[in-house]
Formats: C-alpha cells, sequence, structure tokens
C-alpha cells in the first residue's frame, strides 16, 4: 500500500480508536471537511469539533472496504455503525473522498447513506 492510502487507514483508526490528535495528524492545518447536506468545516479546530458528534457515544465500528487512488486523490469505500444516545444503532454506508496537500490531507468529502436494520 502506498502512502497515502497507508494515511487514510490511519486516519480511520484514529476514528475507530478515539484518538484525535491521531486523526489531526494527518490533515493540514487549513483542513476542509465537506458533509454535504450537513455542515462545511474548514480549519482543524472546527474539523476537531465534528470528531465526537453528541449524538452518539462510544466508538463507531468502521470497515473500508476498498481504497481507490488516483494522483493526489484517495477514495475509501465502506460500511460502519455508532451507537447514538438515544440507544438506536446507526448503520451506514460512506464513500469518503480524500484530497492531499504533499503528504497530509487536505480535503475530505464524505458522503453517508444510512442503512435499514
Amino acid at each position: 500500500m502506498n502512502q497515502r492510502k497507508t494515511l487514510v487507514e490511519e486516519y480511520f483508526e484514529g476514528f475507530r480508536q478515539g484518538n484525535r490528535s491521531a486523526i489531526l495528524d494527518c490533515l493540514t492545518d487549513d483542513v476542509a471537511w465537506d458533509l454535504p447536506g450537513f455542515r462545511h468545516l474548514v480549519g482543524k479546530e472546527e474539523f476537531d469539533s465534528e470528531i465526537e458528534n453528541e449524538a452518539f457515544t462510544g466508538r463507531p465500528k468502521l470497515t473500508v472496504d476498498r481504497l481507490i487512488q488516483e494522483d493526489l486523490t484517495v477514495v475509501a469505500i465502506g460500511h460502519g455503525e455508532a451507537q447514538q444516545v438515544t440507544g438506536e444503532l446507526h448503520r451506514f454506508a460512506f464513500c469518503d473522498v480524500f484530497t492531499f496537500s504533499g503528504e497530509k490531507i487536505c480535503r475530505v468529502e464524505s458522503y453517508l447513506v444510512a442503512l435499514g436494520e
């Protein structure tokens, strides 16, 4: 696996382990995070504010099924689940598009689809 794909795997592992600093270490200072239909975040401080969403508790289970790379972009396709504070389990599929500047992630576009029981 090449260096950029490895960094994307480290990013996801940071979420799995609840390790905010590991996640933030993967990012440029001016990172942008687009969650279409939900939020647009700019900078590590705003990014950090969304890492642990108040609607959820515990750590998410994330499975990356495929990593695809072209030039400065890595696409991660997978699925996961997270426990909501209401007690309900939120299952979802995701497609995250990572754009790199140098050896760090400068933009993340996260497309999420809720899955039924």
